[in-house]
């Protein structure tokens, strides 16, 4: 079982992601937030910090997600 890092990714990093892999990491980073979530109620999780990380991660990507495809719809209309 390898524990997520709690390293916070900067919205440059997050920008640089094409819109797939910032979908598949949001659906990552829900999932292990999910799973943290649950061993947080069963007292396993011993790193109780990670969770308000991973939901600041999760807030940046849906943002960046939203702006990029905003950005990308006026494109496409024309």
């Amino acid at each position: 079982h390898s524990e997520r890092n709690p390293r916070i990714m900067d919205a440059k990093e997050i920008r640089e992601l094409s819109v797939s892999e910032l979908e598949q990491k949001l659906r990552d980073t829900r999932a292990e937030l999910l799973k943290s979530r649950l061993n947080r109620q069963t007292g396993q999780l011993e790193k109780t910090h990670t969770i308000r990380v991973m939901r600041k991660d999760i807030a940046r990507f849906e943002t960046i997600l939203s702006q990029k495809k905003r950005a990308a719809a006026p494109a496409a209309a024309k």
